[in-house]
């Protein structure tokens, strides 16, 4: 006798075939935010660098990715090969600017961003961040003659910002600035920003202060520059990585962390910005403020 087959209802052969091409998808994406797993099966991570975050992540003499965000990456990768029980991980390097970094982060591209990047809270919609490593002001840049001292004082100038960053929406949002007529600029990165106040086609240059510090001491004659002017916003700096992926995060937040706490955070800080730096031997100066000392006792990734 013949087995009798009975047909499948149209919903169920629907849904075998909708999760058929599903679960693939699913998987793709599982694996995709999966740090770790990446980084196993390729035995390679790939740091996202900025070119001229000076101290924090630039190129030296060599033109080699160096300064503090890239050594704490550095220390993540040591973590990484413990908990993967690999005996080494290639350290692969991306260039990132300020209007790219987060699709290069969010499209895989780059594992972690090893550089000056803000954790903002609308950020976290997008990426993940790890604890603060650097609190800082955003202020402006000026030459010393310019008579440029607040705000007030950029009425009808031109004001470079780098593109990405929030900088310039932050001078429209403090109350001297809402007013004010002025003409902005954008800066593929901080060095051609800079550039532009040097040659004189912008009075001023708005950023992070410690950023601009980095600026100053590199410049051909950094006396003919000062910070100035009222702090726009007290912001944190942090490492940057994909969001979704709580096993990578938990490894990066240890590793942070446990960096503040044993102490070898400050005196890496004292190396980047409290000592003479490749390639030039030039000393940023910029002593731990008080924001940062607070980072390193209460380690977040909170955001602002």
């Amino acid at each position: 006798m013949p087995k009798l087959r009975l047909p499948i209802p149209f919903g169920a052969a629907a849904l075998a075939v909708a999760f058929a091409i599903l679960l693939p998808h699913v998987a793709a994406q599982a694996q995709e935010s999966d740090t770790l797993a990446k980084i196993k099966a390729s035995g390679a991570i790939t740091f996202g660098y900025r070119e001229s975050s000076f101290g924090f992540s630039y190129l030296d003499g060599n033109l080699k990715p160096v300064g503090y965000s890239i050594e704490i990456c550095n220390r993540i990768v040591e973590a990484v090969k413990t908990e993967l029980k690999l005996p080494a991980v290639e350290i692969k390097y991306q260039a990132v600017t300020s209007a790219n970094r987060i699709p290069l982060v969010q499209n895989g591209t780059v594992d972690i961003e090893c550089g000056s990047t803000t954790n903002l809270v609308e950020r976290q919609k997008q990426v993940a961040f790890s604890p603060d490593i650097f609190r800082y002001n955003v202020r402006m840049l000026v030459k010393a003659d310019s008579g440029i001292r607040s705000i007030a004082d950029l009425q009808g100038k031109t004001v470079v910002t780098t593109t990405g960053t929030t900088s310039f929406r932050l001078l429209r949002e403090a109350d001297k600035g809402r007013n004010l007529e002025v003409n902005n600029l954008g800066g593929k990165d901080h060095s051609d920003s800079f550039l532009l106040v040097e040659s004189g086609r912008a009075q001023a240059f708005v950023l992070d202060d410690i950023l601009l510090a980095g600026q100053i001491a590199n410049a051909r004659n950094p006396k003919d520059f000062i910070i100035t002017g009222e702090s726009l916003r007290t912001e944190n700096q942090s490492l940057m990585f994909r969001k979704d992926d709580p096993a990578f995060k938990a490894l990066v937040d240890r590793v942070v962390s446990g960096m503040m706490k044993s102490g070898e955070m400050e005196k890496l800080y004292n190396k980047w910005f409290m000592s003479p730096i490749p390639p030039k031997g030039i000393n940023i100066n910029y002593p731990l403020n008080a924001e940062t000392k607070e980072a390193f006792a209460n380690p977040s990734s909170k955001g602002i």
